[in-house]
């Protein structure tokens, strides 16, 4: 029996891309058995495993209008930068996010869940990945989006996580390994963009952790035996190369829904054509 994957990696706002993504395939009735998830990426992923349908993937909108809005990432300059200074590593709090969860998902836990769902998060403690599949939903969730200087670190037993795009920032190898046979990747569409060599020093570190990302997804793909069909799907927003500054925009709503149509339409194409060429 074919066990089929959504796998959604990380990326902060430009994970509208994946909604476009889930959409489509939704639309052709292609429905996950299992969905694991990374950062935006176990936002977006929890949200289709509680509502596989087309009406869900439409809350899931909605959702991305909420978590795009002032209520979530919002507040002033100021207030920012004094949340900073008071805390040390955050900007933002993570309690907007939790009461958003809250009143969206349907269920408080993963056994709930009517999809098999997982996320990944980054262990302080122990510097691996760890993975969430089973107990409380949402502070599992919250650990894999703590963004790094964004959000602050989510303590779950005694443990404290930061976000899962550290240590798995497009799990594929996670999905395989439960066992998908047909994995479908909905990214962000840095994979798609040409890397170069910095030119300033604050490009620095971004090229580096681009790197180690891409690294480990190029590796896993390399890795995946010959009977797995891998999908990883178009974002439909071409080859550029990485725009340094995009990566700090963490609250830059502009052309959100610009990107889930442009997904949603080459999804759409991509998947007609691999109909077409069964």
């Amino acid at each position: 029996m074919t066990c089929t994957a959504f796998v959604l990696g990380g990326g902060g706002v430009l994970g509208a891309c994946e909604v476009g993504m889930a959409q489509a395939l939704l639309e052709r009735g292609i429905v996950p058995d299992l969905v694991v998830g990374t950062s935006i990426g176990a936002l977006n992923g929890v949200a289709i495993a509680a509502d596989p349908t087309e009406p869900g993937i439409a809350r899931l909108v909605d959702l991305w209008a909420r978590l795009s809005s002032d209520d979530v990432l919002g507040g002033t300059a100021l207030g920012r930068i004094g949340r900073l200074a008071r805390y040390g590593t955050h900007m933002h709090g993570n309690e907007p996010l939790r009461r958003m969860l809250e009143q969206t998902l349907p269920v408080r836990s993963f056994e709930e869940l009517p999809v098999r769902f997982e996320c990944v998060a980054a262990s302080v403690e122990r510097a691996e990945e760890h993975w969430f599949s089973s107990g409380s939903l949402i502070p599992a969730v919250l650990a894999s989006a703590a963004l790094p200087g964004v959000l602050p670190p989510v303590e779950i037993d005694g443990e404290h996580f930061l976000d899962g795009g550290l240590v798995n920032s497009i799990p594929i190898s996670r999905a395989i390994q439960l066992g998908a046979d047909v994995v479908y990747v909905l990214h962000v569409g840095r994979i798609e963009e040409p890397l170069a060599a910095p030119q300033r020093l604050w490009e620095v570190a971004f090229v580096a952790f681009e790197i180690a990302r891409r690294h480990r997804f190029n590796a896993d793909l390399r890795a995946i035996p010959e009977d797995i069909t891998v999908h990883v799907l178009p974002t439909g927003a071409g080859q550029r190369r990485p725009t340094t500054w995009s990566n700090l925009r963490y609250r830059d709503i502009r052309r959100i829904g610009d990107r889930v149509e442009r997904a949603y339409e080459a999804t759409g194409d991509y998947l007609d054509g691999s109909a077409r060429t069964l």
